[in-house]
């Protein structure tokens, strides 16, 4: 495989590119993303049995079941260091080692139902605490420990609207891939 077929199937819809300016229609189509995503993961993996669940999108890469376990944990981490850039002075942030994380047995196992519930109900409580920052808030930040950097919560924002776009196309790109409806 070519490296620019791996590096499309590791990014079908490119790498994240923040704006030049963060403003209040792009916050709120992101957020309106961010809420949308349980529905458009559900919608697209509900119906799949566990042979397809246990393909991955790419060689070398995570299985659809893993990809849905890891969004719940990625957005879980970024309801908490919400949570904490909004209640403490620029914290610096746990990081996680999400590789490790996705070959535990539950991340492998598991069944998906119990993770697209809880995408559901955690999706519900980051996008309802999303819509009701201030200008303020949204400048409010956390440093991360791998790099050392600063993110603020306008800039989380428009990140897991396209985490969420980025794993969501790995499943919709496999599926066409392989044919399943």
């Amino acid at each position: 495989m070519k490296e620019s077929d791996l590096e499309k199937l590791k990014f079908p819809i490119g790498k994240f590119e923040a704006p030049a300016t963060y403003t209040s229609e792009y916050i709120s189509d992101k957020i309106a993303e961010i809420e949308s995503f349980p529905e458009r993961i559900k919608k697209e993996t509900l119906h799949l049995n566990d042979e397809q669940l246990d393909t991955p999108y790419r060689p070398d890469g995570w299985t659809v079941r893993q990809v849905i376990h890891h969004c719940a944990e990625s957005h879980m981490n970024c309801f908490i260091r919400i949570k904490w850039a909004l209640t403490e002075n620029n914290p610096v942030i746990k990081a996680y080692d999400e590789t490790l994380w996705s070959e535990l047995p539950d991340n492998l196992k598991m069944p998906i139902q119990p993770t697209l519930n809880l995408l559901e109900g955690l999706h519900y409580r980051l996008t309802f605490i999303m819509k009701n920052l201030s200008d303020a808030d949204l400048e409010k930040s956390f440093i991360h420990p791998e790099n050392n950097s600063e993110y603020r919560i306008k800039q989380i924002i428009g990140t897991y609207a396209w985490h969420g776009n980025h794993h969501l196309a790995h499943i919709i790109n496999l599926k066409k891939y392989k044919n399943w409806k």
